[in-house]
């Protein structure tokens, strides 16, 4: 999706540089390891990956780190949560609800080991047909404001499911790059604005 790939360079303190496009700095397991291997690791091993992927890059002066956790509240989303200061969880979720329970759950592991949840986003929350203009809610039409009301969140913004995020996330030209005035480029801006809003100011 950042159109990055390549194994990351060492620093002379063995640290590893992470890969950059649109002025982001990057790093992830994919770039570690063949382009088709399949991680088949335990936790521990995972975990390992996890703290060489924080402790073990050069990351130099950042504005934020944001962290890409998968769904669930397994052994890494805990490892990470207890050992890592977290200014804030994110919660995205469809409105269906099987990934509904996955998004309560982890909103409720949050809160149990005190980091604070600034929001929801609702994923794939429309559908409009690019012909007609008719728009569909194929996942539901309100499961993630359901459930912010039920745990007193804000939702912080809708991602509507739409052909061009998808082909400029195949493509590596991210849609508030290619297609910044675009109603999907301005949804993810006016969300990224809303997390800011709510994250604490940064040490002076």
């Amino acid at each position: 999706m950042m159109n990055l790939k390549g194994n990351p360079e060492l620093t002379p303190k063995n640290l590893m540089r992470p890969l950059k496009n649109y002025g982001i700095a990057c790093m992830s397991m994919g770039f570690l390891i063949e382009e088709t291997a399949p991680v088949v690791w335990r936790g521990l091993m995972v975990m390992s990956a996890v703290e060489k992927l924080l402790r073990q890059v050069d990351w130099g002066e950042l504005d934020y780190l944001v962290i890409d956790m998968p769904p669930g509240t397994g052994d890494v989303q805990l490892s990470v949560s207890q050992n890592i200061p977290i200014s804030g969880a994110v919660i995205v979720s469809t409105p269906q609800d099987v990934a509904l329970l996955d998004a309560h759950k982890g909103a409720e592991m949050f809160r149990k080991v005190h980091v604070p949840v600034l929001g929801l986003v609702q994923n794939m929350s429309v559908f409009q047909c690019p012909k007609c203009k008719h728009e569909t809610h194929i996942f539901g039409a309100d499961g993630v404001r359901d459930l912010a009301k039920t745990l007193g969140l804000d939702i912080l913004g809708d991602v509507p499911l739409h052909v061009n995020i998808r082909e400029t996330c195949d493509s590596g030209q991210p849609v508030v790059i290619s297609q910044p005035q675009s109603d999907a480029a301005k949804a993810y801006l006016k969300i990224a604005m809303e997390i800011l809003r709510r994250l604490p100011a940064p040490p002076a």
